[in-house]
């Protein structure tokens, strides 16, 4: 079933791939409101947590942001689709970087890096950055389930040298190219909800205490890997602009979890500027109930 369910979807696929951009964005305004105002993808939850979270905001405008998560949601499905067909000359156009310096000081320190940044605006073009930087480029994923797709995704992803690995092989992998003395930039979406029994550490949210995913923090702390923020911000309609920002170069000076709530206190920064461009159909507060008493 799952190779059959691929067939059928692949060359559909590999044709929305080659469509220019201008009727690419076309299908994505039809996909959005197939999806907003006929199929109702996920809208309870959406809607769930923009109140949660935006509580300021009245129920125009928590709407407003609504119908913009959900325009912004469609055109991300699309890129990462055009993203098998794009050129990195196209890629290096539409994704930019404002401050590169900052990862080049590093490697010129001869130091690999911890990327670290969340499911906001467009985080599947940041495979742009390989372009612009000496270090071996790692993504950090979560492998799907269906084995054609998964294979067709680190195909896409790695398509301009990012190499995907497993969160299970990470550690392994930064050990053995430290070893080697490779100069690597690993980069992790850190802002995903671990299960309350699985978290080490809870912290408040967007106002919210939610258990926080500490991996990230944990590698830089154990193999001294700096951990530099990525923001990544929407300018257009398929343009987007990254920016570095060091939360720890030397994360072994920083008490436990600091730098989580570092990165996390980054993310809520970005969504009070764009709320629309968050990942809002992620159930990040599903455990608000769950609050270990000494984080209470």
């Amino acid at each position: 079933m799952q190779l059959l369910v691929y067939i059928v979807a692949y060359p559909i696929l590999r044709i929305v791939s080659w469509l220019p951009f201008r009727l690419l964005y076309a299908m994505s305004s039809f996909v959005y409101l197939l999806l907003y105002y006929v199929v109702g993808y996920r809208k309870k939850t959406v809607r769930s947590n923009l109140r949660l979270v935006l509580p300021e905001k009245s129920g125009q405008e928590i709407l407003q942001v609504e119908k913009g998560f959900y325009r912004h949601m469609c055109d991300m499905f699309l890129e990462m689709i055009k993203t098998m067909g794009i050129s990195n000359k196209q890629l290096q156009k539409r994704f930019t970087f404002t401050n590169l310096d900052v990862l080049h000081e590093l490697e010129n320190k001869g130091k690999s890096v911890m990327l670290m940044f969340p499911h906001y605006a467009s985080w599947e073009w940041v495979i742009a950055l390989d372009a612009h930087i000496r270090s071996k480029g790692y993504a950090i994923y979560q492998p799907i389930n269906n084995k054609y797709f998964d294979k067709l995704v680190r195909d896409i992803r790695e398509k301009f040298g990012t190499t995907l690995i497993t969160t299970g092989d990470t550690k392994s992998i930064v050990q053995t190219n430290r070893a080697k003395g490779l100069l690597s930039m690993y980069g992790i979406l850190s802002d995903q909800s671990p299960q309350p029994h699985r978290a080490h550490h809870w912290a408040p949210f967007m106002g919210i205490t939610v258990p926080v995913h500490t991996g990230a923090e944990m590698l830089c702390k154990r193999l001294q890997l700096p951990a530099v923020y990525l923001k990544v911000e929407k300018i257009k309609r398929g343009h987007y602009q990254g920016t570095f920002k060091v939360l720890a170069e030397d994360p072994e000076n920083f008490k436990d979890y600091e730098i989580s709530e570092l990165f996390l206190k980054e993310v809520e920064t970005s969504i009070q500027e764009a709320p629309q461009h968050y990942f809002w159909t992620h159930k990040r507060w599903k455990h608000r109930d769950k609050v270990p008493s000494e984080f209470q």
